[in-house]
């Protein structure tokens, strides 16, 4: 790890609360300008990081100049380019959960938000003698005239991605 070069040492007899707290901000490499509400980083790490360890490492990466140099690198080679790869596929992957309003699209586990919700279960009967011709059932639950379908899956399958379309039954002839 870095450190600074022109580390100060301290004073052995402490004379105010701002001297011990500088102290203790100086044995962790921490400056203090005498005032608890003005204590600074010390960047130097964080700039040698930035300009000296990562410019390093990534040159010394197996990057090949061509195409065909892919199908030339080692075992060893694809071993240290996995790093890179798994964190810019995760700085990838977030900055599409943050930015795409696809991304943000979710689906909920409840289906039933309005039909008889002060029942434990919704359960409907249909004679099947009264049915004319055919029935054309709800299966998503959106309907307004449940329990028969009038079309709202269309929407509902656009929304959540859904597939779900109704449930008709014809009578035999």
């Amino acid at each position: 790890m870095y450190k600074s070069q022109n580390r100060k040492h301290w004073k052995i007899n402490i004379t105010s609360k701002c001297d011990f707290l500088q102290m203790i901000l100086q044995s962790f490499d921490l400056r203090c300008k005498c005032s608890f509400s003005s204590i600074l980083l010390n960047m130097e790490p964080i700039a040698h990081l930035v300009k000296v360890s990562l410019p390093n490492y990534l040159s010394e990466l197996p990057i090949p100049n061509s195409i065909g140099g892919w199908f030339r690198l080692g075992v060893r080679d694809w071993l240290s380019l996995i790093p890179p790869t798994a964190l810019l596929a995760g700085l990838g992957y977030m900055s599409y959960q943050a930015f795409c309003p696809e991304a943000k699209k979710t689906i909920k586990a409840r289906v039933n938000h309005k039909i008889k919700k002060d029942l434990e279960k919704v359960v409907d009967t249909i004679d099947i003698e009264d049915i004319t011709e055919k029935a054309v059932f709800c299966r998503c639950w959106k309907s307004e005239n449940w329990p028969y379908c009038d079309g709202a899956h269309g929407t509902h399958n656009k929304t959540t991605c859904d597939n779900v379309g109704p449930l008709v039954i014809t009578k035999k002839k």
